[in-house]
């Protein structure tokens, strides 16, 4: 359909034209066509402060002092100059444009660092339905750490990590979460992934994915964990059969002894020489075991072919700890599994990774790929945006452009596909942005490949 380059021929159009149902924020967005940046303005008089990043909504400009201690939010004030006449370009703005208070007015500054701890610049997740913001502080990473029960090995570690629940509108503290020396990768948002109001954190020291909810009273509250147990009742259960089994020492007493609780997360004590799988791994080996049983019918065969596949590898899979996961929805986690030298190193290309789909609500493992399998490249290149898993809620999210739903985007993927030298390594390295890192894709119309392409 022909659409007017005059702005104000197509606000007359939009006036005496009713848009189909369902559309109505798609046809707002044509209007950016005519609305194209043109001026870049230089030497602003501007704050010094480290700037994170527009909420979706563009309601909100978040930003950090420079000693990373503070948070400092500005709302925009949007278009502040006008020129009148045919020729605007030759006419020069006037010196008040060029200060940042001219476009921005700043709200509140809040202090959420203490004096030992740093508010982590590279996260900052929005929870748009109620405009929430998450913030993280942390204290130094250390990487010579006392070994603890329960911990990972060969893993840095932080005194204290700390979530605050911030109302942007005003700047309160709602609620906020601290893990004690523990480690997640808060760098790029890595060991944190929020969906509609669940929020998952990444604990890499400790191998446990903690599910929080966010209430509309604007509290964290605790769903479950997944690691050491998978289900709610697996502590009950494997306490009262080790103590009817007389693996636990009951000459200790039971405060401290017995168990000990770390950031919320049961660590089960044991005698000298006893040892357990965490849940979440029993689970992956359970599914690869019955995979490989079923690949094939024949007794004999099957004998060698678990010989060949599994017990072979028996150890390699013991060994993987769990990098990053994200939500794919409500019910259902993409989890990255690894060797310990790939968990905190800022390259895994050169590591192999697994992935593994795990269903919450029945604690199976319900799919397991290698990061070679072009099964799971397929459904990456098809389903891509069910990966990045965005708010049904979210008005400005489904306009995102991606190679599953832009015939231009698909075009560049192939375009890079034909020119690889290998297919085997191009697949890992399209895998490696996998889980994907939350709200890390910008929802603007100048993005939009439908509006706006190179």
């Amino acid at each position: 359909m022909f659409r007017s380059n005059n702005l104000a021929a197509r606000v007359f159009e939009r006036q005496i034209l009713t848009p189909r149902p369902g559309t109505s924020v798609n046809l707002v967005r044509h209007f950016y066509e005519n609305l194209v940046p043109s001026c870049t303005i230089y030497d602003i008089d501007c704050p010094d402060h480290s700037f994170r990043k527009f909420t979706d909504d563009g309601q909100y400009l978040v930003s950090f002092s420079r000693n990373h201690q503070d948070l400092i939010v500005y709302r925009p004030t949007w278009l502040s100059f006008s020129c009148k006449g045919e020729d605007c370009d030759a006419h020069s703005l006037p010196q008040k444009a060029k200060r940042f208070d001219s476009f921005f007015t700043q709200l509140y500054c809040v202090s959420l660092a203490s004096s030992n701890e740093f508010i982590c610049k590279d996260l900052f997740l929005y929870m748009e339905t109620h405009q929430f913001g998450l913030f993280a502080t942390s204290t130094a990473q250390s990487h010579e750490a006392p070994t603890t029960e329960g911990a990972i090995e060969g893993l840095p570690s932080i005194e204290k990590i700390t979530f605050y629940l911030v109302r942007l509108e005003d700047g309160v503290i709602l609620d906020e979460k601290a893990f004690c020396n523990d480690f997640v990768n808060l760098a790029q948002s890595m060991g944190v992934f929020l969906y509609e109001d669940l929020l998952c954190i990444m604990s890499l020291r400790y191998q446990t994915i903690h599910i929080l909810q966010i209430r509309d009273s604007g509290n964290l509250v605790y769903v479950r964990n997944i690691g050491i147990f998978c289900r709610e009742d697996d502590e009950l259960f494997i306490n009262s059969h080790a103590q009817s089994m007389g693996i636990l020492d009951k000459s200790k007493p039971d405060d401290s002894s017995d168990r000990q609780v770390a950031n919320g997360v049961l660590q089960l004590q044991v005698t000298q020489g006893t040892s357990f799988l965490s849940g979440i791994k029993q689970r992956l080996l359970s599914f690869i075991f019955c995979k490989i049983w079923n690949e094939e019918a024949d007794p004999t065969l099957r004998v060698q072919h678990l010989k060949k596949k599994f017990y072979f590898h028996f150890q390699d899979y013991v060994d993987l700890i769990m990098w990053k996961v994200q939500f794919l929805d409500r019910h259902h986690l993409l989890i990255k599994f690894g060797s310990v030298d790939g968990g905190v190193a800022r390259s895994t290309d050169q590591h192999p990774a697994f992935f593994a789909v795990y269903n919450m609500e029945t604690t199976d493992i319900v799919a397991f790929y290698q990061n070679s399998s072009e099964e799971l490249y397929s459904l990456f290149e098809q389903f891509y945006d069910h990966f990045h898993a965005n708010s049904r809620n979210s008005l400005h999210t489904s306009f995102i452009s991606s190679h599953s739903n832009n015939i231009h985007a698909l075009d560049q993927l192939w375009c890079i596909k034909n020119k690889a030298n290998s297919i085997s390594q191009f697949v890992k390295k399209m895998m490696t942005s996998l889980p994907c890192t939350c709200q890390s894709q910008s929802p603007s119309p100048y993005f939009d490949l439908s509006l706006f392409r190179t």
